[in-house]
Order: C-alpha cells, then structure tokens, then sequence
C-alpha cells in the first residue's frame, strides 16, 4: 500500500504565504516552517543558557517544523481574515482539525504514535511537555513574520509597515524574556544589508 503523506508535505513550498500583502521577495509555507523550527531551537536554547530552563529543544522545534502541515489542505489563510470575528475562527480551526486528520490518515500505521502528537499536539495522550515547548513554537511563528516585516520595510516596501508595529507588540505582550533577548541582540541584524553584516563580522573578530 502506498502512503502518500511525505509528497503532500512537500508541497507546502506551494503554498504562497502574505498573499494579500505586496511583498519583494515569495514566501511558501516550506520555508516559513523552516525558518519557525530554527527560531524554535533558538529560543528553546536561550531560555536554557540565559533562563535556567530545562527545554527540549530538539523536539521543540521538531513540533514547529510541523507546526503549518495541515496548510497544505487549507492553504495559507491571512491572520487578518481568520480573526475578523469568532465563528469565522472557530471554522477555520475545525478546518485544521480535518485536515490533521486527513493527513494523519496517510502515516502508515506504525508511524501514526510518532505523528499524531506532531499534527495533533492539543489531542495526543501525554502531551504535556509538548504542550509546554508549543508556547515557544507560537513564539517564533510570530517572530519569523516580524523578521519578514523587518526586511521588507529595509527593502523600502512600506505595505509591512503596520503589520511590523502589530506584531512587535504581540511578541512584547507574550512576555517571553527569550523573545526580548532576541530582540535586542539578534533582531537587529536583519535589518542590515549584506556588507554591513561583514563589517560587523569583521569589527568583531578584530
């Protein structure tokens, strides 16, 4: 029997994200995850060296990486639409469900113990750990989209202006002292082009 749920999670790079923002560089949803599962690691180990917690981040960031799996049913629906009001979310997350489901019935049947917690972490048996890692997953979701506004606004394109400022404030309002250590150390430098990157490589290495 062919099980066809790693071709479907490849076609996440299919998936256009910002689609009603004009936007100077394409972002899929592949991509997007990637970005989510690097920022969730980082956190993860900042809130370990820094925090004095005790963090999985190796499965932390295994969760973000299928953290937007079942977009590829439901496609990329803008934050703006899906929470205009209360119904329309509530829809949209019985969508997600369904598509989880959808999905999960494509693991083979051996496999379905290791994937049902990834694309079902608020369902599976003795998520609390995971539970506790999704937080920070959250976190570089709406990290990676600031950094996304960050660049684009250093390209001259203003249309993610707002979307900048909203985010900043909700990534100030999780009151992660991880979140706030990235911001002040790391954030910053993506808003440099690449020769002011080397130079302060250079500057530092001096």
């Amino acid at each position: 029997m062919s099980y066809p749920f790693s071709a479907y999670l490849y076609r996440l790079r299919s998936i256009h994200r910002w689609s009603l923002m004009r936007s100077t560089a394409p972002d899929n949803v592949a991509e997007h995850s990637f970005h989510v599962a690097l920022l969730t690691h980082l956190l993860c180990e900042i809130g370990n060296a820094r925090f004095e917690r005790s963090l999985n981040a190796e499965r932390a960031a295994t969760l973000a990486l299928f953290h937007d799996a079942t977009e590829v049913f439901t496609g990329d629906i803008p934050t703006p639409v899906k929470h205009h009001n209360p119904r329309l979310l509530s829809n949209f997350r019985e969508m997600e469900a369904i598509a989880a489901e959808r999905l999960l019935s494509m693991v083979p049947p051996e496999l379905q113990n290791v994937y049902t917690p990834l694309l079902s972490p608020g369902q599976a048996k003795g998520s609390s750990e995971d539970a506790a890692l999704v937080v920070y997953v959250k976190a570089a979701d709406s990290l990676d989209a600031y950094l996304k506004c960050a660049w684009e606004l250093t390209t001259g394109n203003r249309e993610f202006a707002v979307a900048k400022t909203q985010l900043l404030d909700k990534l100030q309002r999780l009151q992660l002292p991880e979140i706030t250590y990235f911001l002040e150390h790391l954030a910053p430098s993506f808003e440099m082009t690449l020769d002011e990157l080397s130079e302060t490589e250079q500057h530092e290495s001096d």
